[in-house]
């Protein structure tokens, strides 16, 4: 299916340095700022407590952070939870309420119990009914460490499995080429995350790796069409290659990231703020996963050395001891 079909190749290889000159100040960028700045973590990495309260109405969550701001929790996440009524509040850890908890060590768990009991208290003047306490737990800081640590090495897995699986189908070449346009996608994303001091939660992990694949996914549909191309034209060079795997795929890019896009769009205006930072790491990361397939993928492995010789097997000489019926002579 196409959806519009370009007649003459687009030539994008033409230029491929000031593609990449733009991929690389943008990644800059994105470094500089996880180094300055760092990631907004959430409770799940940081440690603290969930709790989840009931409103016989429409939670007022306005007023949920209203009354939370003045209890000292200036920081606390406040989202609906699977419907309107349902209310989930995350409080970072204090260290002050562990110590408070237990003296003999400053670090302990704080009491969760009676941490949803407080956030009850403070919530009752949000309402004319008072919410109901459905749920209270705590998230010690251990827990968000080896949370992170297990985002980290899944991300690294995902990384190396793409990297054997486009060795094994195309060539080292395509493999090295994709990695990098990975890594620049989910650089750039923890950049947006880290300068606008977005919270980084498990579901923004889990966009992160989702992006990954997308990516990757774009990458093989440009580089089978190389291969092709390079298996069955003579006579262009490896820029004209690429232009015309890329102006030939044009069609398909715009259908399938267009609708995709249109879905993300959807959870991040009507999705909630449950949501909304993993249809906003999915956006940061479509938008520049398109680019970096294209333009900056495609220049790599052009600038690597791939050529029409590597995809096309030497015919063996013919024995001349041979006759035409297989028998020597």
């Amino acid at each position: 299916m196409e959806f519009f079909r370009i007649k003459q190749d687009i030539p994008v290889m033409r230029h491929a340095l000031m593609f990449n000159i733009i991929s690389f100040v943008t990644f800059a960028l994105a470094v500089f700022f996880l180094i300055v700045r760092g990631l907004n973590f959430s409770v799940e990495f940081t440690g603290g407590t969930l709790v989840e309260v009931h409103y016989a109405e429409s939670a007022p969550l306005t007023e949920i952070r209203a009354a939370l701001e003045k209890a000292g929790y200036s920081d606390a996440p406040v989202q609906n939870f699977g419907s309107t009524q349902d209310v989930l509040i995350r409080l970072p850890l204090n260290l002050r309420d562990a110590a408070a908890d237990n003296p003999e060590s400053a670090g302990a768990a704080p009491d969760a119990a009676r941490h949803g009991e407080l956030v009850l208290a403070m919530l009752r003047s949000t309402a004319a009914v008072p919410p109901e306490l459905r749920r209270v737990e705590f998230v010690g800081p251990q827990v968000g460490k080896e949370l992170a640590e297990n985002g980290a090495l899944a991300l690294l897995f995902v990384v190396v499995g793409i990297m054997v699986y486009l060795a094994f189908r195309f060539e080292w070449r395509f493999s090295v080429s994709t990695i990098i346009a990975n890594l620049h996608d989910v650089t750039i994303i923890l950049g947006f995350f880290a300068f606008f001091q977005w919270e980084f939660s498990l579901s923004v992990l889990a966009a992160v790796l989702a992006v990954l694949g997308y990516s990757v996914n774009e990458s093989v549909v440009v580089f089978d069409r190389v291969r092709e191309t390079f298996r069955k034209t003579r006579g262009l060079t490896t820029p004209q290659v690429l232009d015309q795997a890329i102006t030939s795929t044009m069609s398909r890019t715009v259908i399938t990231h267009g609708s995709t896009q249109a879905v993300v769009l959807s959870m991040l205006v009507f999705g909630g703020e449950t949501l909304h930072n993993f249809a906003l790491a999915l956006t940061v990361g479509i938008c520049f996963g398109i680019y970096s397939s294209i333009l900056v993928a495609s220049p790599i492995v052009m600038w690597l050395g791939v050529s029409r010789e590597q995809f096309i097997k030497p015919v063996k000489a013919k024995d001349p001891t041979m006759r035409a019926d297989g028998a020597c002579v």
